[in-house]
């Protein structure tokens, strides 16, 4: 089954890393990235630009609408996404405990729907 780990941290928490920490958060990173490969429960995964950076678009009766930001106000921000294969919940939970920016925030695990007849 696939499953997404949604990758949550406070952004100004990755602009106090030092160039070396960054340099090892994102080596870090990589190599975990690499080791899914390996072992064949790797699909894809992204870091996202900065939520300054976010548009948020809805549709109300006809119209479209667009604004900046994300579209929740909170703590943390959605700085990338992993999405993995796992055999269940269990082992898409180790996995996320294994991102290393687990460290510095929080991995939500949401099992991938799949829509009917798709």
């Amino acid at each position: 089954m696939k499953y997404m780990c949604l990758v949550y941290g406070e952004e100004k928490d990755l602009h106090t890393l030092t160039p070396e920490g960054s340099a090892k958060l994102n080596a870090s990173s990589i190599a975990y990235d690499r080791s899914l490969q390996a072992s064949g429960r790797f699909i894809a995964a992204e870091a996202l630009q900065s939520a300054k950076s976010a548009k948020s678009v809805r549709r109300r009766k006809g119209k479209t609408l667009v604004s900046d930001g994300p579209f929740a106000e909170t703590k943390e921000q959605l700085l990338g996404f992993i999405l993995v294969e796992a055999k269940n919940l269990d082992e898409a939970l180790e996995i996320a405990a294994g991102i290393p920016l687990a460290e510095m925030g929080t991995i939500e695990v949401r099992g991938i729907y799949d829509i009917p007849g798709s």
